[in-house]
Formats: structure tokens, C-alpha cells, sequence
């Protein structure tokens, strides 16, 4: 590749980056551009003659998007690891086509399909599929998708019920493909009427796929209405206290006065919900108890288990919270279920997060040594729990509410929500720690992507952090409630958490990913069938013979 051609294959990659950084904002008019943002760039593939030089393509939108769209990253790193920003930095780089390897692929499967004689048509569709076949297939550290984007759309995001956030992503690809169909037409050098006839047909094509999604979520939207139904009403209390990096708490104030201060904020934000009305449950953030409970390690740890159970006896309410559990010399990110019981006891029930997240949680066991903890002392030390599950509370009023608990990091993937809503859950409950994340528009942003389990699983969702955003989201994924980023608050609301329809993701499972990675690979590898030449006439017959 000429340097010439490397900078105009890294202008399209950084023009393409930059509109979809501005659809990455979620929000309208700004949602336009995931129909539209990544045409630059593959205007710029079209002109690829070599596999080397789509792969060079790939790696370029690998690394505008990185730097565009998880610009906030490298800070996140410094921050966590106390590494210097320059290094953090660097690795952010280096990392790019690790975090969003589905470029490459996109590009290597457009220019192969393209080569193979596939039609424009086939080239889009087998590119799209293997784009959103490798987003499934690979460990992508935040499991982003395109589609995301659309749930600034109230109606265009009720279709990640049929095949999840990454059937929308599908879509985007596709639009963006007619519209770049559509340019060309344009801009052809044509007779006016006839660059008219080539713009309608991929500009429908674009329009269908808008109003599709359109009229599919206006459908489900409709459906999804409360009509006045309570029948499954509960009343929930989030609390979040806007405490975070509990380590350099305990480093600053000792380990029992940390745990004494976070205790503290969390009863009295706890009496202050309660004092509102009938509340049928709390929910406090993940760790928030950051140490063991059930399994004290000293006297004060029991006496901190003991006053938070006569809390829940005395209030009558159940309490879910995050905790750390013991099993032997094995610890866990935990959820624990508190419930009071006759005669003031309380009983509880535990979950252990089952996704944790790499290094900063879990360490492959390839590279657990002494040695690299010693270079890096900020590795995780917690082991996974056995996977998901419905949890039952049993609320005040004799109903039993079956939960779907998740810890920060499991709402990532439908997987984890999926099997806990088959196994009867009526509600999702997430907790989560975002202190790290708390730059710019990040703490949305996650909160976007746990709203998708609630509109593929059609189940509402309590949600609590630390520090915001918490939130109760109903089964269309709208926002019933929320609170700010570094807000103190006592949330209280109320939810339909009744069962109330299924979904295609629930009846299938996470289905399209690997459809997709299969279907595309076939049309990647299919040839275009070569036509055989006419025969040549023999001396003195006739050639219509």
C-alpha cells in the first residue's frame, strides 16, 4: 500500500470513527449517524486490492474507533492500576484489535466475498454476518455492539427481542451499505433520470429497514403498556451513598472505621426510603459490604454481620446487597439475599458473580504467579461461582418474588440473565461498583447496555451502584427511575415485575451470533459460478442450429 493510499484508508477510518463516537452519544439527532457513520470507510475498502491492505483497513478502524469511542479507556487503566497515562495509553492501542477484532474480519470477509465474484448484495449481507458472528465469537472485554446505539430509539430497540442487541447491529451494517449503494448511485456520472432509477432502489432499501424497526417496536411497545395492571406491583428501595473506591478508604481510615462509615450511610439512606411508605425490598450496590459475610473474620466483622441482620429483623424488609463469600480459602464477589424470619432471625441466600472480569477479578491460571503479582499487585484474587440462578425473596406481604441476580460484570452478555429468567426469574436485580468508570457519559453508557437484558428478556430490572447510574427499568427498557452520578440518594420505586410476555431470545437463547459467524462464512467461501463459453460451430453449420 502506497503512503498515499494509507492516508486516505486512515482519513476514512478516522471520519467513520468520529461519526459513530457522535452516535455513541445515544441520544437524538445523533442516532442518525449508525445508519450512515461508517460509509467513509467502506468507501475506502472498495478500493482495497489485496488482502493485506483490507487487513490494513481493519486495523485502521480498529484504532480510530478505540481511540473515538473508548477514548475514556486509557484513564479508566491509569486510575485502577496507577499506571503512568502514557502506558495506559499505549496499551489502550495495542489492545484495539483485541477490543474490536470485528473490523478485521468485516474487512478480510467484504474484500474475499468481492473477489470471489459475490454480487454487491451478497458481499454486504456475508460481511454484515461475519462482523456480528465475530462480536459473538470473541471475548470482547465490554461486549459492545452498534446496536446499542439504537436504544435512543423507544421503538427501534424493541427488536433486540428477536435477536438480541446484535440483530440491530446487522441492520445498521446493512443500511450503511445501501447508503454508501445509494452515494455512489448519486454521484454516478449518469443522465440525471437514470441515477435516479439506481438511487431509489438502495434508498428504499434503507427506508424498509427504518420502518420495519419502526413498525416492529411501536407493535411491541404498545403491547409491552402497563394498562393499568398492578397486579404484579413491587416497591423497591435503591439505595446509593456515592462512597466508592472502598480500598483507599480502608488505606486511609483502617479497615473497621471504612466498614463503619459505609454501614452508616447505607442504614440511614436504608430509614430514609422506608420512611416513605410500603417498600417491599432494599437493594444496595455490589461490595458495598466489603468483606465476608456469614463467615466473619474477626469479632468486629461478626458484630457488623449481626447489626446488619438486626437491621432487616427490625425493619421487616429484605435486603439484597454485595458482599464477599467464603468457601474455605476460595473467595467470591458475592450477592447476598437477607430476609427476616420468625422470632427476629433473618435468613439469607448468596449468588457469586459467574463473569468476572479479567485480570482486575480474575487471573488465568497460565499466568498466576508469584511473580506477576508481585509486578502487577492489583490482580483479582476471586474464583467464579457455579453460574446462574433464580433466586426466591420472600416479601412482607407472603409473595414470593423469584430474582435474577447479577453482579456488575454479568449483565454484559444475555447469557447469564438468560438461564436465570428460564429458571423462573420475574425480576432482574443488577449491582454494581462503577466508581472506575465514572468519565464523561460511561456510567450511561453501562447502563444502556443492562437495560438491553431487561428488552431481550422482557423482565423489569432494579439496578444499584455506588455511584450512579442507579436506575429501575421496565421491560421496554425505559427508565422509570433514576439517580445521578455522585448523587446520594434513597430511590424508591415501584415495578411491575409479573411475567408478562416471552421473546424469541428466550425461547432460542442467544441464536443469531452463531447463525450469523456460520451463515457468513459460507457466503464468504461460496463461488460465484463461472459461465462456460459457447460452443464454437463446426465448419459449414449453422451457429443457431
Amino acid at each position: 500500500m502506497t503512503d498515499r493510499a494509507a492516508a486516505r484508508m486512515s482519513a476514512a477510518a478516522a471520519a467513520s470513527a468520529l461519526a459513530l463516537a457522535l452516535y455513541a452519544r445515544v441520544a437524538w439527532p445523533w442516532v442518525v449517524f449508525g445508519w450512515i457513520g461508517l460509509v467513509p470507510w467502506l468507501a475506502a475498502l472498495e478500493r482495497t486490492r489485496s488482502l493485506r491492505q483490507a487487513l490494513i483497513a481493519g486495523l485502521f478502524m480498529c484504532v480510530g474507533f478505540t481511540l473515538a469511542v473508548l477514548g475514556w479507556f486509557p484513564t479508566a487503566i491509569r486510575d485502577y492500576t496507577g499506571a503512568p497515562w502514557a502506558l495506559a495509553f499505549g496499551v489502550s492501542l495495542l489492545a484495539a484489535p483485541i477490543l474490536e477484532p470485528q473490523f478485521v474480519t468485516f474487512a478480510l470477509a467484504r474484500h474475499l466475498a468481492r473477489r470471489s465474484g459475490a454480487s454487491r448484495w451478497r458481499t454486504a449481507l456475508a460481511a454484515a454476518l461475519v462482523y456480528v458472528g465475530t462480536e459473538w465469537a470473541s471475548p470482547k472485554l465490554f461486549a459492545d455492539t452498534l446496536g446499542h446505539g439504537l436504544y435512543a430509539s423507544v421503538w427501534m430497540r424493541q427488536a433486540a427481542d428477536v435477536a438480541g442487541a446484535h440483530g440491530l447491529t446487522f441492520l445498521l451494517l446493512l443500511g450503511n451499505e445501501a447508503a454508501l449503494a445509494t452515494a455512489r448511485a448519486g454521484l454516478a456520472d449518469a443522465p440525471p433520470r437514470s441515477r435516479l432509477r439506481r438511487v431509489c432502489a438502495p434508498a428504499a432499501s434503507v427506508a424498509i429497514l427504518v420502518l420495519a424497526l419502526l413498525a416492529y417496536g411501536a407493535w411491541r411497545d404498545a403491547e409491552l403498556a402497563p394498562e393499568g395492571r398492578r397486579t404484579g406491583a413491587v416497591t423497591v428501595g435503591v439505595i446509593q451513598a456515592d462512597i466508592d473506591h472502598y480500598d483507599r478508604l480502608r488505606a486511609t481510615l483502617g479497615t473497621f472505621e471504612a466498614v463503619r462509615t459505609i454501614l452508616d450511610a447505607h442504614f440511614a439512606l436504608s430509614t430514609e426510603a422506608l420512611g416513605r411508605g410500603a417498600v417491599d425490598f432494599l437493594v444496595w450496590p455490589e461490595t458495598v459490604y466489603p468483606t465476608t459475610f456469614g463467615s466473619p473474620k474477626s469479632e468486629e466483622g461478626a458484630a457488623f454481620d449481626r447489626e446488619i441482620g438486626t437491621f432487616v429483623a427490625r425493619a421487616r424488609v429484605p435486603l439484597v446487597f454485595g458482599s464477599y463469600d467464603a468457601d474455605g480459602p476460595d473467595e467470591f464477589n458475592a450477592a447476598v439475599f437477607l430476609a427476616p424470619a420468625e422470632h427476629g432471625a433473618v435468613a439469607f441466600e448468596t449468588y457469586r458473580k459467574a463473569w468476572l472480569f479479567p485480570l482486575s477479578e480474575r487471573v488465568p491460571a497460565a499466568i498466576d504467579t508469584a511473580r506477576v503479582r508481585r509486578w502487577l499487585p492489583w490482580l483479582g484474587t476471586w474464583k467464579p461461582g457455579p453460574g446462574p440462578k433464580a433466586i426466591p425473596l420472600s416479601l412482607r406481604d407472603g409473595r414470593t418474588l423469584q430474582i435474577a441476580p447479577l453482579i456488575c460484570y454479568d449483565a454484559v452478555a444475555p447469557a447469564i440473565a438468560l438461564a436465570a429468567v428460564r429458571g423462573g426469574a420475574d425480576l432482574i436485580v443488577t449491582l454494581s461498583n462503577d466508581s472506575w468508570f465514572t468519565y464523561g457519559d460511561v456510567p450511561r453508557l453501562i447502563l444502556i447496555l443492562s437495560a438491553f437484558r431487561s428488552i431481550e428478556m422482557r423482565r423489569p430490572q432494579v439496578r444499584a451502584t455506588n455511584t450512579g447510574i442507579s436506575a429501575v427499568i421496565a421491560p421496554s427498557g425505559a427508565l422509570l427511575a433514576t439517580t445521578p452520578v455522585h448523587g446520594r440518594a434513597a430511590m424508591v420505586a415501584t415495578v411491575e415485575a409479573a411475567p408478562r410476555t416471552s421473546t424469541l431470545v428466550l425461547a432460542w437463547g442467544d441464536w443469531f451470533g452463531p447463525v450469523a459467524l456460520a451463515c457468513g462464512v459460507v457466503l464468504v467461501a461460496a463461488r460465484r459460478p463461472r459461465r462456460r463459453p459457447a460452443r464454437a460451430s463446426a465448419p459449414g453449420q449453422s451457429a443457431s442450429r
